[in-house]
């Protein structure tokens, strides 16, 4: 007798119609910042909730349906969920800028680059300070209502678990993340496609899927390198944070700074870009092409390596300027 085919099936638990926001609750990393958000899905289950590494999306997969039906009729939950909900639309609505900072214009728009983002343990693409000050500055910016959009890196291994055998010594454990229970989605066209960027690298064009985290107003978009165009070696490259050789780390800066241009161009939110003066051809016909296409100037600037240093960075071939002003201002030197 042949064997059959086996096929995987996933099961999740279906949200009674009352409770359906909390879905939309768990997919906006405002509740990183908001304990009574977080409060909510800990009174459902709490040992599920502290063994889903507190992670809302991943609590909902795994969440009893009998429990959250039983939730849906108990008046005490409803009443906690509902003010959750009150602040939470009310906090979305109010669109007016809290900064006060009048040298924003109107369609001015801030462009955050960071290698890690520590906003939440459920969304473990950090390591350190530097990625907790990046997700501070990307919870300041939502209160604030800037105008302002992060790029960074979808890792499949983030921070390490930390444990210390017989010896004393430290040992550092990796785990994968399964993006389908991130709070991230991908980001697709007009056509409804997955959005790829491609970035060239000696020898080779490096693919990547875009990916959004929504962070309260602002969006954080992802870069992710795991994807069936490029070779093994490639799909690698944003394998892990700050993983791999002197290399890898370098591919790593490359890709975050020339693919979130592109990302940034195909999204339509970029108003002048600078090409180094050595960029490659590829780089510079797809950034062009792309940026006319959109009536986006391109400007020429100096090396890579120059332009990678004033940013303090390693070589970059392009970068999107976002403030219209600084915009028209390099416009005006680059007449001169």
């Amino acid at each position: 007798m042949s064997r059959g085919t086996s096929f995987a099936i996933e099961v999740n638990p279906a949200i009674p119609e009352r409770l359906a926001r909390l879905e939309e609750l768990a997919n906006n990393l405002w509740y990183s910042w908001d304990r009574p958000t977080r409060a909510l899905f800990a009174r459902l289950d709490t040992e599920l909730w502290n063994s889903s590494g507190h992670s809302p999306k991943a609590f909902l997969k795994r969440v009893e349906e009998r429990r959250l039906v039983e939730a849906s009729l108990d008046d005490v939950f409803l009443g906690n969920f509902n003010r959750v909900v009150s602040a939470y639309d009310t906090y979305h609505a109010e669109r007016t800028p809290q900064h006060g900072n009048r040298e924003l214009r109107e369609g001015d728009l801030i462009a955050y680059f960071c290698a890690e983002f520590g906003l939440h343990e459920s969304l473990p693409i950090y390591s350190g300070g530097l990625g907790i000050l990046a997700g501070d500055h990307c919870k300041a910016a939502s209160d604030l209502r800037l105008p302002f959009v992060a790029v960074g890196l979808l890792y499949r291994q983030g921070y390490f678990s930390q444990t210390i055998d017989g010896d004393g010594a430290q040992k550092a454990n990796y785990a994968d993340s399964d993006f389908e229970e991130l709070p991230v989605v991908p980001v697709l066209d007009a056509a409804g496609a997955g959005v790829r960027v491609q970035v060239e690298l000696p020898g080779r064009a490096v693919h990547a899927k875009v990916w959004r985290a929504q962070v309260g107003h602002l969006a954080l978009y992802l870069l992710d390198t795991d994807v069936e165009e490029n070779s093994e070696r490639d799909r690698d490259i944003g394998h892990r944070l700050y993983g791999g050789d002197r290399a890898t780390r370098i591919e790593q800066e490359i890709i975050l700074c020339v693919a979130g241009v592109r990302a940034r161009l195909q999204r339509g939110t970029v108003s002048a870009v600078v090409l180094a003066a050595d960029a490659s051809p590829r780089t510079r016909e797809k950034v062009e092409r792309l940026a006319v296409a959109r009536g986006i100037p391109v400007l020429k600037g100096p090396s890579a390596a120059d332009l990678g240093q004033r940013l303090g960075r390693a070589p970059v071939q392009a970068v999107g300027v976002e403030d219209r002003a600084l915009a028209r201002g390099l416009m005006r030197l680059s007449e001169e």
